[in-house]
């Protein structure tokens, strides 16, 4: 098991609306906020299995 952050928000529409912190390019959203997490969890294995062609990922370059 492994932690992933993710940023998430309610619209005016009353969805919830988020995406996965190393993926800001990929949203998704929910009715609930426990439905958000669940489309989270499918769109990050998605993005991982490679069924996303050129996936932008944030990573970190540590620089001396």
């Amino acid at each position: 098991m492994r932690a992933i952050k993710f940023t998430s928000w309610q619209d005016d529409d009353l969805l919830y609306i988020g995406f996965l912190n190393e993926y800001p390019d990929y949203q998704t959203q929910g009715a609930t906020k426990e439905e958000l997490t669940e489309n989270l969890k499918d769109l990050l294995i998605d993005l991982e299995s490679g069924q996303v062609p050129y996936v932008h990922k944030v990573e970190e370059l540590l620089v001396a």
